[in-house]
């Protein structure tokens, strides 16, 4: 298992977490169909909201086989990244 740090887009949905929690994340794009990239991955860590404004969105760290760590990475690095709670 790894530990991946993941930018999902809408922060309010991210403050609705706690450790534990099970997720299934999507990934969006403008031109294609939504995809989900990760199964009932365990949310690790609901870190603090930034105090400055970023890019949007705020940070979850899930547990997740490492393939699908390189897949968030991959995936968030290209497109915005959505949960569904499990």
């Amino acid at each position: 298992m790894a530990s991946a740090p993941v930018r999902i887009a809408d922060g309010a949905t991210v403050r609705l977490l706690r450790p534990g929690d099970r997720v299934d994340v999507v990934a969006a794009e403008r031109a294609g169909q939504p995809r989900v990239v990760a199964v009932a991955a365990r949310v690790a860590r609901v870190p603090e909201p930034e105090k400055v404004p970023g890019d949007g969105g705020a940070l979850v760290v899930l547990s997740v086989p490492r393939e699908t760590a390189r897949a968030l990475v991959g995936a968030g690095s290209v497109s915005r990244l959505a949960v569904t709670l499990c």
